[in-house]
């Protein structure tokens, strides 16, 4: 009766610490430990205001859109973000900010990774990023060399080593053939002229290159 009394303790104790650890995990941001230098962090797209527009112009892929983009820096154990957003212009953020920003709008977040035979391009690339901190952030769209928006923020960071490249950007909504109604008030508010053909990037199009692989969601 005692050695059954001490086995049905011990394995209580298991299960109980088996709950914590399983409570640990689930308050964590899964995979984190996987994440390597370099990494590129593509956010989901919503579906409506400037996020849906975006996307409804650019997506490539129809198992996922995305909207913004940031690269991965490790510092040890410490994990940051370097990025341009509309909130902090370019900017390096600790990942759990970064997470929460993201989580707080429901947007996910997708990991994908420079090839085995372009990693080396990464070391350079995030100097190039850090010299671009501090800098606005570009809400017109329009390369400048004094503001920056997100996937441009990125595609500078990599220019050296040409891994993404510029291509002329389009506004056209895909369905009527015609520049979509968001962008052409959009501009006008600015009284600016729908840069239609003009060089540029997107998150669509970096996370369509032949360069990357899809690591998984975070």
């Amino acid at each position: 009766m005692i050695f059954n009394k001490k086995i049905k303790k011990g394995i209580a104790g298991g299960l109980l610490s088996l709950l914590i650890l399983l409570l640990v995990q689930c308050n964590s941001y899964p995979g984190t430990s996987q994440l390597q230098n370099g990494d590129l962090l593509f956010v989901t797209a919503k579906e409506s205001g400037l996020s849906g527009a975006i996307n409804n112009v650019t997506q490539k892929q129809k198992i996922a859109s995305f909207d913004h983009i940031g690269i991965l820096e490790k510092e040890g154990k410490k994990l940051f973000v370097l990025h341009a957003a509309p909130k902090g212009g370019s900017q390096k953020q600790s990942l759990n900010d970064f997470v929460k920003d993201q989580k707080k709008d429901q947007q996910n977040i997708v990991v994908y990774r420079l090839k085995a035979e372009y990693q080396k391009s990464i070391s350079v690339a995030i100097e190039h990023a850090h010299s671009m901190l501090g800098k606005p952030y570009n809400f017109n769209y329009i390369l400048d060399e004094n503001s920056y928006y997100c996937s441009d923020f990125i595609e500078r960071a990599f220019r050296d080593d040409h891994i993404f490249k510029l291509e002329p950007m389009t506004f056209m909504d895909p369905k009527t053939g015609k520049i979509n109604t968001f962008w052409e008030e959009f501009y006008t508010k600015k009284k600016l002229k729908v840069p239609e053909g003009e060089p540029g990037c997107n998150p669509n199009g970096l996370a369509g290159s032949e360069k990357l692989e899809r690591v998984g969601d975070l």
